[in-house]
């Protein structure tokens, strides 16, 4: 590969982390510049992903977007590039030694979104939080460096307690677009309906679900807080910003926790 064609590739990415990553966009700013580099590669293939999956187009359509996406990234592995992103990818890939099937599970994940969303138990939403969140965490701590494998479990737990406090953040607005990620066992065992949330008059027992959610993405954030001492120095002062964004957001709507199924509770003074 040039090194100039590597040198644009991510100049790119670097556009696209920039452009679309906001906060994110500075967190990776607390990395060394290669590690720096190599997290807006990671970011600028998520987020394509992402864009392609939020299309206004037919679902048939996005689909097949991401399906060519897929086999884009399928050629890159080999060493055939068509897509100006993937050069920065496929580097970042073989120098952080990062599995090629996290980046498979992402777009996994993302696939999921395409359809209406619905889990009968928590174990399927686990695995969904594993695909949307945890494997991205994966490939982080791929560029950051860790120190053993018990990393990855903490990388995983990190990724659902995160999933989780967006997915609690998020009840009201999804609610509006027909979907809930909360598993029907968990409404069947507080005794809610789906209904209540688009007519605009929740029962109350929705916030003791609330609650109850709110308790089981603690105690995630307490397992995965075991990650710090197992990452190396370049990688702690990005993590704990990201630990600490997120764990400030879930302590909001736990404050707000009447709340959060009205309208969305957005992350304030701390």
């Amino acid at each position: 590969m040039p090194a100039l064609n590597l040198q644009t590739s991510y100049r790119c990415c670097r556009q696209v982390a920039r452009r679309a990553a906001s906060n994110f966009y500075w967190c990776f700013r607390l990395l060394p510049p290669p590690k720096r580099d190599a997290m807006y590669a990671l970011y600028a293939f998520s987020r394509r992903a992402d864009d392609l999956a939020d299309d206004n187009l037919p679902v048939a359509e996005r689909r097949l977007a991401l399906q060519h996406w897929r086999m884009q990234l399928d050629d890159a592995l080999r060493g055939q590039f068509t897509e100006p992103l993937l050069p920065a990818l496929v580097d970042t890939v073989e120098r952080y030694s990062i599995p090629p099937e996290y980046l498979y599970d992402i777009l996994d994940g993302v696939e999921m979104d395409l359809e209406p969303v619905e889990f009968a138990t928590f174990d399927q939403l686990r695995n969904y939080c594993y695909h949307v969140a945890s494997s991205v965490g994966l490939a982080c701590i791929c560029i950051w460096g860790f120190l053993g494998p018990a990393a990855k479990d903490a990388a995983i737990d990190c990724g659902i307690a995160f999933q989780l406090t967006n997915i609690i953040r998020d009840i009201h607005e999804d609610a509006q677009r027909h979907r809930l990620y909360l598993p029907h066992e968990d409404l069947q065992q507080f005794g809610c309906v789906v209904e209540q949330l688009t007519t605009g008059s929740p029962a109350p027992q929705w916030t003791e679900l609330v609650r109850f959610e709110i308790e089981r993405a603690r105690q995630y954030y307490r397992q995965g807080a075991t990650l710090l001492p197992q990452l190396g120095r370049d990688g702690r002062p990005i993590f704990r910003l990201m630990m600490g964004t997120y764990w400030h957001l879930l302590k909001r709507l736990q404050r707000h926790a009447s709340e959060v199924h009205r309208h969305r509770i957005s992350l304030g003074p701390v």
